[in-house]
């Protein structure tokens, strides 16, 4: 598999030990950088890392930042990208398999080395299971931001209205 990754300066290390974890399963890593612990900002490397998922590049991404919530952010303003910021496992296998997710974010201060192994694993061995539903709901989040859904105020009511005839079962 090629995963295209990123991060930014105060992560570095988090990032290289995630290429070499990659690599050393078999996996081709295409690494946006940053590569060193000189000040920058994450958003480059967000957008640099989506850029090659949703290009095709790439299959998946992995995205860190102190916390994962700004380069996660960044990485998702690239359209076709679904990054999610995860700290456990059933939160990454539930992106894959139900989302869809095709980057997953982390904060490197906040999740250990160890953890984001296990993670990983679980997202790249995660398949997507397509459903009905689940198409319908990426297909509503692709719409987003298109000119014709900006200030839609009806841009859900069928599913709201589904909502109410007790269709959602959770």
């Amino acid at each position: 598999m090629i995963i295209s990754i990123g991060c930014d300066h105060i992560v570095t290390d988090k990032k290289d030990h995630m290429v070499k974890y990659l690599e050393d399963q078999g996996h081709t890593v295409i690494d946006n950088g940053t590569y060193d612990h000189v000040r920058t900002h994450y958003p480059i490397y967000g957008k640099k890392t989506a850029d090659k998922v949703v290009s095709g590049e790439a299959d998946l991404g992995i995205v860190i930042c102190g916390t994962g919530v700004g380069i996660s952010i960044s990485a998702n303003k690239v359209k076709g990208a679904r990054a999610a910021l995860v700290r456990d496992v059933e939160t990454a296998r539930y992106a894959r398999a139900e989302l869809d997710a095709n980057i997953i974010s982390f904060g490197g201060r906040i999740v250990g080395e160890g953890l984001m192994e296990n993670i990983v694993d679980v997202f790249l061995e995660t398949e997507y299971e397509k459903t009905e539903e689940n198409a319908k709901i990426i297909e509503k989040m692709n719409e987003f931001g298109s000119e014709e859904q900006v200030n839609d105020e009806e841009f859900f009511d069928e599913y709201l209205e589904k909502w109410d005839q007790g269709l959602y079962h959770d």
